[in-house]
């Protein structure tokens, strides 16, 4: 965790008033002369211990590329690289803590995998990781979440002891910590996510079924890894059992009427942009088969691309009534989709 970088992503005015405070708070971790030397930047190293386990939770390997944001020592991608095979590099505001880990790299000997950057972890370009590691603060993560949703499905994201919020982690761990808090040690929080594949709205497919080509459509709504829907079939909705969600890999089932009996389906297939392909099995009384199973996403409707309800309500509202000091965020961002809409 790097202070310097989250400071000064706070900004000079929110730094004046919270240095106090985080002056005694990393005082108290043991991180003495927090703020009384600079350019001397104080950061808080995630315990070793804690390190192996964010790479072993992520199930890191040799064909990963270990992005580390707040880098600090480098001690996560430099272990990454000895210890798993990994490539790839850190990013951090203090150009001491870059030129320490860079040196460190060179004594694991592993400078033909990893280096270390002076840069602004808002300003990297993230798309080249498998596996996203980091120890910030609750709302920095925050302010990650958007471009990390949008990083390729089955991209990995560690954090250690801070969560995203309401959305919630695929695996949570928690750990004691012998080295934390300046060797006095604590308990640790590990949490992983799975970037999901972006899949609302509706699919559409065709099987044969008992000589006929059947028609499904299945529409999807999806809240981060968490989706539910309902399958139509034959002009009947039914809803989906047990619909899940893991980076690109995608399951659900459904028992429907096809040719006037009862028929449970179980699909599994892997997201590829605008397609699904996987496998079908079906099983009733008179078909039990199994299929090469593909999907389509149906073309978006213009209502697809409207602004939210509650803009258009805004919209309409010349003084924007009650929204205070917002009032020029809603006027810019209206302003913003009328421009991108035209």
């Amino acid at each position: 965790m790097d202070v310097q970088c989250i400071s000064q992503r706070l900004g000079a005015g929110a730094r004046r008033a919270g240095r106090g405070a985080l002056a005694f708070l990393l005082g108290t971790l043991g991180v003495v002369d927090a703020w009384a030397g600079e350019p001397s930047v104080p950061y808080v190293p995630t315990p070793q211990e804690v390190v192996e386990r964010m790479l072993q939770i992520a199930k890191v390997t040799t064909t990963d590329y270990v992005i580390d944001l707040g880098s600090g020592d480098g001690r996560i991608v430099i272990t990454a690289a000895k210890k798993h095979g990994a490539r790839g590099f850190g990013v951090d505001l203090n150009p001491e803590r870059i030129a320490e880990a860079n040196a460190n790299a060179a004594k694991a000997g592993v400078t033909d995998k990893v280096a270390f950057y002076q840069r602004d972890l808002f300003e990297t370009d993230l798309s080249e990781a498998t596996v996203i590691t980091m120890y910030l603060l609750p709302r920095v993560n925050l302010e990650l979440r958007p471009r990390l949703l949008d990083l390729k499905p089955g991209t990995r994201v560690v954090s250690h002891d801070f969560s995203m919020d309401e959305w919630k982690p695929d695996v949570h761990v928690q750990m004691d910590a012998r080295e934390k808090y300046g060797g006095s040690g604590g308990k640790s929080d590990v949490y992983l996510w799975v970037i999901p594949a972006k899949v609302a709205g509706a699919w559409r497919w065709q099987l044969p079924v008992s000589g006929k080509r059947q028609a499904y459509e299945v529409t999807l709504t999806q809240r981060f890894q968490m989706i539910s829907g309902g399958v139509n079939v034959g002009g009947r909705t039914v809803k989906l059992q047990n619909p899940r969600l893991r980076g690109g890999e995608i399951s659900f089932g459904f028992t429907a009427e096809v040719n006037g009996a009862p028929v449970k389906h179980e699909f599994t297939g892997k997201v590829e942009g605008e397609s699904i392909a996987g496998s079908a099995r079906l099983s009733g009384s008179r078909v039990q088969a199994r299929f090469e199973w593909s999907a389509r996403r149906a073309a978006r409707s213009a209502a697809n691309d409207a602004p939210p309800a509650s803009l258009l309500l805004l919209s309409t509202n010349e003084e924007f009534v009650g929204l205070g000091s917002d009032k020029f965020l809603m006027q810019n961002c209206l302003h913003k989709y009328e421009r991108k809409s035209q």
